[in-house]
């Protein structure tokens, strides 16, 4: 009885004195495991006569309960104490707004329409839209397309079915349809225009929109987004679209050191008819404008053909214009260094995380570019 009074007392004291759950593990084994020592006087039970079995027998069975009980609320303790410790050390502090959270983001075709929107706004444009779907007149005819012209094939064009009328929709391949639209509204002044402000000339508008052709690749894709630009006044000529153009460069890459070179091309809807070159620098796998010595074609333009302008109206002896047409995925593209078109169009939210802009970044006519 003296004996196990003794290792009672050991034991409780170790318990006790367990500083953490590994310690008091470390006495439950060496008391309670299969070789601890409460355990191997159970196992004598066996040796002992039946006289000393029942006499014996309820004194260690009470030591283990005992200690069991013991050990286990020491753990409690040991536990209560951890979780203690865990708490303050890893507290929140509700007080403090929480971290920001990135919900969404500008996409960059529509950061690039804001910013080239807000610049020729500083320059005295508005913006004029039109539809989508689009008749042969407004897309072809009325912008000095022949007849037979290549781009009216379906390779170009997606075309819709024919009508009641017989007339064959499409889903406009330029918004060059817009100058058209502003220019005829323009000069039949009605009294509720749809697509336009109806104001009589000087005409100064940009028409920014979707666009659609049978094309796909790394720059090019079946539907993309241009800008369109309209100036319509008394002498005007090709200085005055040079200066613009130039001056919406600088503005757009945010440097002076823009240099740029026109070269004679042809389009049906103005003559003459220009395409712009801006110099750049194309080592090292990405372009960088304002330096180097290659360059990069970026837009066309010229002077509104006087069959435009008789076609909608205008007398093209007191009446002249020029107009501008510019891809806004390409200058995003160059601006921003995005190598493939395609991606633009896609779903990737990882590339839009990458590539967006915060909502509150956005150019707006007011603040003009961030």
């Amino acid at each position: 009885m003296t004996d196990l009074t003794t290792l009672e007392s050991d034991l409780a004291a170790q318990v006790a004195a367990a500083g953490d759950l590994a310690a008091l593990e470390a006495v439950r084994v060496a008391a309670l495991g299969k070789t601890g020592q409460v355990s191997l006087l159970l196992k004598s039970l066996g040796a002992m006569s039946p006289d000393e079995r029942r006499e014996r027998g309820p004194l260690i069975n009470g030591l283990r309960d005992r200690l069991t009980a013991l050990i286990a609320g020491r753990r409690a303790t040991l536990e209560a104490a951890a979780l203690e410790a865990q708490l303050a050390a890893e507290r929140v502090d509700l007080t403090l707004p929480a971290p920001p959270r990135r919900k969404g983001s500008v996409h960059p075709t529509m950061q690039v329409m804001d910013e080239m929107i807000a610049v020729f706004a500083e320059m005295g444009f508005s913006v004029a839209e039109g539809p989508d779907i689009e008749d042969d007149f407004h897309n072809f005819t009325g912008l000095n397309f022949p007849p037979r012209h290549p781009a009216r094939e379906m390779h170009d064009t997606f075309f819709f079915g024919p009508g009641e009328d017989g007339e064959r929709k499409l889903l406009r391949t330029h918004t060059s349809p817009i100058q058209v639209r502003v220019m005829r509204q323009t000069n039949e002044k009605p009294a509720a225009p749809q697509w336009a402000s109806g104001q009589a000339p000087p005409i100064r508008i940009i028409g920014p929109g979707r666009t659609y052709r049978c094309d796909s690749d790394r720059t090019h894709t079946p539907m993309f987004h241009q800008m369109e630009g309209l100036v319509i006044d008394r002498n005007i000529h090709m200085g005055h679209l040079k200066w613009t153009l130039d001056a919406f460069c600088r503005r757009f890459f945010e440097t002076d050191a823009v240099v740029t070179r026109f070269r004679p091309h042809h389009f049906p809807f103005t003559e003459p008819s220009a395409e712009m070159d801006v110099q750049c620098d194309r080592s090292g796998g990405s372009v960088k404008i304002g330096e180097g010595s290659d360059w990069l074609e970026i837009l066309g333009g010229g002077m509104v053909h006087p069959n435009i302008l008789r076609t909608c109206g205008l007398d093209p002896d007191e009446w002249q214009g020029f107009a501008f047409g510019m891809g806004i995925d390409r200058l995003g593209m160059l601006k921003y260094g995005m190598p493939d078109l395609r991606e633009v169009f896609g779903a990737d939210v990882r590339w839009l995380a990458h590539y967006g802009f915060s909502a509150f970044q956005a150019p707006n006519l007011a603040s003009g570019l961030s």
